[in-house]
């Protein structure tokens, strides 16, 4: 069983998004919950706080941060 992501929860992307220059690792938002509780709009911000992009995700694509796991930063390379 997964654990359950909601709203305003720091989550971490599982696969790399070309399309918007995300890879696997990206840290993001979840800005909404559908009804289903396995889609999501996930917000990814860059270190000013411009937003790259706002995607619809499933839970498959995502996975929430462990308490563990440290922040790390790379370069945006745009898509």
């Amino acid at each position: 069983m997964t654990a359950m992501i909601r709203e305003l929860d720091t989550v971490v992307l599982a696969r790399d998004l070309d399309t918007y220059g995300l890879r696997c690792g990206d840290v993001g938002a979840v800005v909404h919950c559908y009804a289903d509780g396995r889609t999501f709009e996930v917000e990814f911000v860059a270190g000013h706080g411009k937003t790259v992009a706002v995607i619809t995700l499933t839970e498959a694509d995502i996975r929430p941060m462990q308490r563990q796991e440290i922040l790390h930063v790379r370069t945006l390379v745009p898509a």
